[in-house]
């Protein structure tokens, strides 16, 4: 197995800076698309391509949070917390709760022991429906 190489600090642009606000601005988890679309309208002339890159940096150094939806798609928002942390995630609004969950880390290193693995990362969220969002659906 080999060790993945430190990725080279990614020169700060006026286009990773203005990705890195839009991304601090939006609520929950966001697309690149959805972001490309919200920089588009704000006519920053950014292209797709250069939000994926900037989003994939962002979330290499720690600053983005990264996951992928239930759907397969890559998903972005701007890091609240440093360090290995877990989410919930409501389904229909994107409203995502950073969660500490010590019971699945020792979990996941017991399990992981037991397979005569070492090294072992995870990655755990929890998709559902925040409380207003159920609501609204027992309304309708």
């Amino acid at each position: 197995m080999t060790t993945p190489t430190p990725r080279a600090p990614q020169r700060t642009t006026w286009q990773r800076e203005r990705v890195r606000e839009a991304l601090a601005d939006a609520r929950g988890f966001v697309s690149a698309q959805t972001l490309h679309a919200t920089l588009r309208e704000d006519n920053t002339g950014i292209g797709l391509a250069t939000v994926y890159r900037a989003l994939a940096g962002l979330a290499a150094t720690g600053e983005a949070d990264s996951l992928q939806s239930p759907e397969g798609e890559n998903l972005y928002r701007a890091c609240a917390s440093p360090g290995h942390h877990h989410h919930l995630i409501c389904r229909s609004c994107g409203l995502a709760v950073e969660i500490e969950a010590s019971q699945v880390e020792v979990w996941a290193r017991r399990t992981a022991e037991q397979h005569g693995f070492s090294d072992a990362q995870h990655i755990v969220d929890i998709f559902g429906l925040c409380a207003t969002c159920a609501r609204a659906r027992s309304r309708a």
